[in-house]
């Protein structure tokens, strides 16, 4: 058991995460490295993906697709304070599971899934399976490590039986977890993310991801993502009248100064010229 707060407690039950907050809103930038189920039991989870903001309400669930940042609003609505279930599929319990599948029965041509946050109809599969671990919110005893993984492979079979496109999204070993440099890096260069975290945020050993980058950029990574920022922040500035005090944090420069002497050296000019 783990607690975060005095006004937050989250259990970790073998990667299946009971999470409760008291009367506050609790606000939570974070990348998704592994495959998500959030069931919500009481407030409301609020999910932002750049301009797509979705809802999650009492009785609901969602799936959250791996390796894709969301800012998580996890809030209490009316009287209830948020209450939820986290599972949790990382890969190497995906691989396993997958080894136990009868292949004839899956659906090979299925496309795989685009989005990255998809609210799950409600189904007599998701109840049951959240339902029956609503226990353990009250209880002192920690549940059998046997059981959490029963639970993690009903979840799985819960997708599954809900659309064929979750099975290419959760068991997708063709090309080992990699998704595509620069389109992860326009989404997320903003973020203050090392070249590490980069690299396996996209499925990639370091040298792996250096050597991937190099095929797509004739610059270093940290220097693409400056440059980035600077062009960002130069179209917001002369395009959109931004102040150039809300525009360089917004674009993932952490110092005025450093800002506007990369963006000086960049276009020749002051950012507020």
């Amino acid at each position: 058991m783990t607690t975060e707060s005095s006004e937050s407690l989250r259990f970790n039950y073998y990667d299946v995460f009971f999470s409760y907050y008291f009367n506050h809103e609790i606000v939570c930038g974070k990348m998704i490295h592994d495959h998500m189920l959030v069931y919500v039991y009481s407030g409301e989870l609020v999910l932002e993906e750049g301009t797509k903001k979705t809802v999650v309400n009492k009785d609901e669930c969602v799936f959250l697709r791996r390796d894709n940042r969301v800012n998580m609003n996890k809030q209490p609505k009316g009287d209830e304070n948020f209450q939820a279930i986290f599972m949790i599929f990382k890969r190497n319990f995906l691989r396993d599971f997958y080894q136990t599948v009868d292949k004839k029965v899956l659906p090979l041509e299925a496309e795989k899934l685009k989005p990255s946050v998809i609210k799950l109809p409600k189904t007599p599969d998701i109840e049951s399976l959240f339902h029956s671990m609503t226990p353990y919110f009250d209880s002192d005893k920690e549940p059998a490590k046997e059981l959490m993984q029963l639970k993690l492979q009903e979840g799985v079979y819960s997708l599954l039986s809900i659309d064929k496109c979750f099975y290419p999204a959760l068991f997708d070993f063709t090309e080992p977890w990699k998704i595509d440099i620069l389109d992860y890096l326009e989404e997320n260069y903003m973020f203050d993310l090392s070249v590490e975290q980069i690299a396996g945020f996209t499925g990639r050993s370091l040298a792996s991801f250096k050597r991937d980058f190099k095929k797509i950029s004739e610059v270093p990574p940290q220097k693409w993502l400056i440059e980035k920022r600077l062009k960002v922040a130069h179209e917001k500035i002369r395009n959109e009248n931004r102040k150039v005090s809300d525009v360089y944090l917004e674009v993932g420069f952490k110092n005025l100064s450093h800002f506007s002497s990369a963006y000086k050296k960049q276009f020749g000019m002051a950012p507020s010229k």
